[in-house]
């Protein structure tokens, strides 16, 4: 099969939609050697924030001369960002070859689905390239994302719980929190990072189930400016000092903050990290589609936040940023996904932005514009529509001032619409 063909393949997987449990994934990987035992691995939950932990604690080993893989979902663009060794993508031979043998261990009572297959396709990577590392991104959940056949990690962090993704985890905090400390393994340091008491509780009890050492962001880590306005990391061993975060926005400290501790508290597993690395890693990492910019006069962002604990995130620099340019109007392009709180979402949004420009990405599940409207009967300022988000971004240019701010948000698959018109590039069909 050639690349394209490839991508058919595992786009034609998704008829077996999302399929929560570990049997189908472990039966699998038994029968291509269970790559993943030989890895060792850095587990990265939670609802938000948990890509930018685990590009953040990746960049820190690499940094500190180790030979990392890092696995994130969805990709914005391309499939192939979802795998990468020392951040270089996947190549598109190595996909044709090692999905070649995955498909010839399948049979007639083995279905994997889409994000199965692609995991263990990272799995075969990984150990094949002869990785240091592993650091693996949750897709969904904890207690039955594919992620979770990793018997002994390093260490897992959980990094945020909100409401997302309630028909597959619960519609309250604590029941996603449940599902999401189910990567907590005996003995396993976890390191949670910023949430609401209940949540937090649920976490704490089932890593003391498991006597797991438990490293809560505040307490046993923080990430602070000290007097002089640096920002000081201090761990329960370690205090790095002059932390310069790559990633804009100040939520970003908290995910820098449960990077750093993740990789402490594996110190004594073997994984030091030395200062310059701590430093150098969290300064230069590259995570695209969390406050980018990609344009100038007007400032053009990218966000991919997409349920209402991100949109709070979101509204907070907005606002921090309307205070430092008074002159500014922000103007929001607005695209979710149908099964998204629309509502939730924009709530937070409304005080910060002038203007709204409703658009769609170009999926089946995307949110009709009319849709999104119906969640704005509480908004009394413009609102204009542009069916693609190409258009959506022109017209959004043609509505702002040199010194405006124009925003991108509510959905990975929109800001991968933009993106790859922004490079002048075709889309990978598979971005769920």
């Amino acid at each position: 099969m050639n690349y394209s063909s490839v991508l058919e393949y595992l786009y034609g997987l998704q008829k077996h939609g999302i399929k929560l449990g570990l049997e189908t994934m472990r039966l699998l990987l038994d029968r291509v050697g269970n790559p993943q035992d030989s890895l060792q691995v850095f587990h990265v939950g939670g609802t938000n924030g948990k890509g930018s932990t685990a590009s953040m604690a990746a960049a820190v080993l690499h940094c500190s001369g180790r030979r990392v893989g890092l696995y994130t979902s969805p990709h914005l663009v391309d499939f192939r960002e979802r795998i990468r060794v020392n951040g270089l993508m996947i190549t598109e031979e190595r996909v044709e070859a090692l999905l070649a043998r995955l498909r010839a261990v399948l049979t007639d009572d083995l279905h994997p689905t889409f994000f199965e297959m692609t995991t263990a396709l990272a799995f075969l990577h990984f150990a094949e390239s002869a990785v240091d590392v592993a650091v693996l991104e949750v897709g969904l959940g904890g207690r039955f994302d594919a992620t979770n056949v990793v018997k002994q990690p390093l260490a897992c962090a959980i990094t945020t719980i909100g409401m997302d993704h309630q028909e597959y985890l619960g519609n309250t905090e604590e029941a996603i929190a449940f599902e999401k400390g189910g990567i907590i393994k005996a003995g396993v340091p976890v390191v949670v990072g910023r949430m609401r008491p209940e949540a937090e509780q649920v976490l704490s009890h089932i890593a003391q189930d498991r006597t797991a050492p438990l490293w809560r962001l505040g307490r046993e880590f923080s990430l602070e400016r000290d007097r002089s306005g640096r920002l000081v990391y201090r761990g329960a061993t370690h205090v790095v000092e002059g932390v310069e975060c790559g990633l804009v926005g100040r939520h970003q400290w908290d995910n820098a903050a449960c990077a750093l501790a993740l990789l402490e508290t594996a110190g004594q597993r073997g994984i030091t990290i030395d200062e310059g690395a701590a430093l150098e890693g969290v300064r230069t990492v590259s995570w695209e589609g969390r406050l980018e910019t990609i344009d100038e006069e007007p400032h053009v962002v990218l966000d991919g936040a997409h349920n209402p604990a991100a949109a709070e995130v979101l509204a907070r620099y907005l606002a921090d940023y309307a205070v430092q340019h008074p002159a500014s109007r922000i103007i929001l392009v607005w695209g979710m996904m149908r099964d998204k709180d629309h509502r939730g979402f924009i709530t937070p949004l409304l005080p910060v932005i002038s203007e709204i420009v409703l658009t769609q990405a170009a999926l089946s599940r995307s949110a009709l514009v009319h849709e999104l409207r119906a969640a704005l009967d509480k908004w009394s300022g413009p609102v204009r529509e542009a069916i693609l988000p190409t258009d959506a971004l022109t017209l959004a240019r043609s509505r702002a001032m040199s010194q405006d701010l124009i925003c991108i948000a509510g959905s990975l698959m929109l800001l991968g619409d933009i993106k790859a018109s922004v490079r002048g590039c075709g889309l990978s069909p598979i971005r769920g």
